[in-house]
């Protein structure tokens, strides 16, 4: 089967996927409350459709690994396949600090992290997800793609997916522009949870939006100058207690 098509699918089962573990592990492990992760809309986040494209590629080296005993082979396997996503994710990670001035995700509480990007905590997290992928997604994915090869008639459900995720990001790239825009005029970077969670609380008197969660009833400038004050009371805050302890 063509190449393009194989990874065009693998990076929209990855991206869903990908959404659904973050939604769970966010609604019971870190935020403790239903979010719609990602600077996306939609149900997808590209970060796992991509790392899925890597695992899959990946997954075929282990016979190449010759150097090393075969006990040893899948362990440097899941390595570099950690080492690879956290690469990826760096390079995301940085781009949206560097060229938007968004932070999608921070780190900076996490033990060795670089510039709150990745951590080895999280690290461990993608080598572990690799290892689960390996043993009982793979096989899986393999048998989807044969499945594909003789049911072609299903890739219009694939053009269908890419053609929702345009739309999906033409319409937050407007977003992600009036952010970078204020947040170069301000000198500042915005986290992008801490202001889901600001746009949150404006809407406590109607239940906060799912999928459109940036979305408020208000100029969208006028929530991200309560977002810059919020930010510079903090600031303040702990400014004013650290001088306390230092006394």
């Amino acid at each position: 089967m063509n190449s393009f098509l194989i990874l065009t699918f693998l990076f929209s089962v990855g991206s869903v996927t990908g959404w659904g573990i973050e939604v769970i592990y966010r609604r019971f492990v870190s935020q403790k409350h239903w979010v719609n992760p990602g600077f996306l809309t939609g149900p997808w986040l590209p970060l796992y459709g991509f790392s899925l494209c890597i695992l899959y590629l990946l997954a075929d080296i282990e016979p190449r690994l010759s150097a090393f005993p075969d006990r040893a082979k899948k362990i440097v396997l899941f390595l570099l396949m950690a080492a690879a996503i956290t690469a990826l994710e760096f390079t995301v990670g940085k781009v949206m600090l560097t060229v938007e001035h968004v932070r999608l995700w921070d780190y900076t509480k996490c033990f060795g992290n670089i510039q709150g990007i990745i951590c080895p905590q999280y690290s461990f997290y993608w080598m572990v997800l690799s290892a689960l992928y390996y043993f009982f997604v793979h096989p899986s994915i393999l048998d989807a793609l044969r499945w594909l090869s003789q049911n072609l008639a299903f890739s219009f459900a694939i053009g269908f997916f890419y053609g929702i995720l345009v739309i999906d990001f033409a319409y937050s790239a407007q977003l992600m522009r009036k952010m970078r825009k204020y947040a170069d005029e301000h000198k500042i970077v915005i986290r992008l949870e801490a202001l889901r969670e600001e746009i949150n609380y404006h809407l406590q008197q109607r239940k906060p939006k799912f999928f459109l969660s940036l979305k408020t009833d208000r100029p969208f400038t006028e929530l991200l100058e309560e977002y810059c004050k919020k930010l510079q009371q903090r600031a303040a805050k702990r400014l004013e207690s650290e001088k306390k302890r230092s006394k």
